[in-house]
């Protein structure tokens, strides 16, 4: 059974998507150049400051364009939701037909016009669930750089190309270093993804619902500029708790790559003040509608994420240096909740114990 009509979500985004700047074939192909040359290096500084070490050999960043992007997300869509599928399929029996078909192809639309808006704004990302590699050889995460975007918002901001190129790469090659050096910590995120879907309330009534929760949502955030965003709109009583354990943890990654980016570039990328002043007014920047489709997704969240989590990262290590804050890649128990993310002193305490914090 296909929840999703996933060829089809493709096909919308990759026509949808708008294409990405003017460029000369030489100029493109230096850019792809440059990234993977930088990703290296950015591997290196991030590794050395952080102090997280793995098995895992370095591997060069795979760049891709906006419907290169689509494609890669896909994929790991299909991977995420796979217990949710099967789920579904179980219960096939219970759905007409004509059903099943119609609504995968709605919701495969849906899923290509939102990738296709996301498509044009991501910088990189590391995509941690990837179809299964029959041989067994392939890594089991991949650093994805998009290029366009990289030089579409370097000629935005007017910056220096190459170095606002390295400093993107610090922040994704964090990511790569947190999950390849943390070896519990992808299969706590995938795990706890699955826990979210496989508590949806997924009889008809209940269902129903939940769009009505949904359509109410749109109308709040776009008539009313309200607060509201799609999932927060969707989820059960269940799901509030693991979404809260998701979000604790996608803040904590995420401020430790702005945390890192910041800490090291100083010492790598000569004009990392300007990029930074720029970069934070290019994020608070945007349109209503822009602005609209961010609240949707929950993207302004996200933007909180980067925030809150390098707030708390800066001061846990202010408190206990490098080596102290690293103790969060213990286990799922050392890792900080909401609250303590929002008080990085009751993490010390917790973990750490009182005599970590300086009188």
């Amino acid at each position: 059974m296909q929840v999703i009509d996933w060829d089809l979500a493709v096909a919308t985004g990759t026509r949808l998507v708008r294409p990405g700047p003017q460029v000369s074939r030489e100029e493109a192909r230096q850019a792809v150049s440059e990234l993977r040359t930088l990703s290296r290096e950015a591997e290196g500084h991030v590794r050395e400051f952080t102090q997280i070490h793995t098995e895992t050999p370095p591997q060069p960043a795979t760049i891709v364009d906006r419907p290169g992007w689509i494609k890669a997300n896909v994929e790991g869509f299909r991977v995420v939701l796979e217990p949710l599928t099967e789920r579904m399929s179980e219960r096939q029996n219970q759905t007409p037909a004509i059903v099943t078909a119609v609504g995968s192809r709605i919701t495969g639309v849906e899923v290509g016009a939102v990738l296709a808006y996301l498509a044009t704004r991501v910088l990189g990302q590391y995509e941690l669930f990837l179809p299964p590699d029959p041989s067994g050889q392939e890594a089991v995460g991949r650093l994805t750089l998009v290029a366009p975007n990289i030089v579409n918002a370097e000629r935005e901001l007017n910056v220096h190309p190459r170095d606002f190129r390295l400093w993107v790469c610090l922040h994704e090659e964090t990511h790569r270093v947190q999950f390849t050096g943390v070896p519990w910590l992808r299969e706590y995120v995938r795990g706890q993804m699955t826990e979210f879907l496989l508590a949806s309330d997924l009889d008809l009534p209940t269902l129903m619902e939940r769009l009505r929760q949904a359509a109410d949502t749109v109308a709040d955030v776009v008539l009313r500029e309200g607060d509201g965003n799609l999932i927060e709109a969707i989820q059960t009583p269940e799901q509030k708790a693991i979404l809260d354990r998701l979000t604790a943890v996608m803040t904590l990654v995420e401020g430790h790559g702005d945390f890192v980016m910041d800490a090291v570039g100083p010492a790598v990328v000569p004009s990392v003040v300007d990029i930074r002043a720029k970069f934070q007014q290019r994020r608070a920047a945007g349109g209503r509608f822009d602005r609209t489709i961010k609240r949707l997704l929950g993207l302004e969240l996200k933007m909180k994420q980067y925030a809150q989590g390098s707030a708390f990262v800066t001061a846990v290590v202010d408190k206990v240096g490098m080596e102290g804050f690293n103790r969060i890649w213990t286990s799922p128990e050392t890792l900080p909740t909401l609250d303590e993310i929002a008080d990085p002193d009751s993490w010390c305490r917790r973990v750490l114990g009182s005599d970590a914090l300086p009188a």
